[in-house]
């Protein structure tokens, strides 16, 4: 994975479980000119989160081992420094949108299996809304 760049406007935050799918997911971000900082589980993700500036999205994979993204969503939404930045869940669970904001609030959903171009349309989405409150 990519270190973050020195500026935040483009660091995204991968909370993936699949080692192959963070990698492939990684590079094509970076391809688009994103800096992507993949941690494996939720635990890794929270302290990336807590330790460096904020990413302008968060990537999230609802079904992990241990805690899932349920449990991740549930400590950033409880963290008012944390709580704005934007979600992106991507899953192959087959659960619907609406389904998963009404448990998870206003987040934005990608099916796996899922193209580069369907994940940065997306992001797009997810970052339009409000600015993130980047003051800790």
């Amino acid at each position: 994975m990519t270190a973050p760049s020195s500026g935040t406007g483009n660091v995204v935050l991968l909370v993936e479980d699949d080692e192959d799918i963070r990698a492939s997911t990684a590079e094509s971000l970076e391809s688009e000119g994103f800096a992507v900082i993949g941690a494996e589980g939720v635990d890794e993700g929270l302290s990336h989160l807590r330790q460096g500036p904020p990413p302008v999205v968060i990537l999230l994979d609802l079904m992990m081992p241990g805690r899932n993204g349920w449990d991740f969503r549930q400590d950033q939404l409880a963290d008012p420094a944390l709580r704005e930045i934007p979600v992106v869940v991507i899953t192959a669970s087959g659960i619907g949108a609406e389904s998963l904001r009404r448990d998870m609030g206003d987040v934005q959903l990608v099916a796996k299996p899922f193209t580069c171009e369907s994940l940065l349309r997306a992001i797009a989405r997810a970052t339009v809304s409000e600015p993130v409150n980047r003051q800790a």
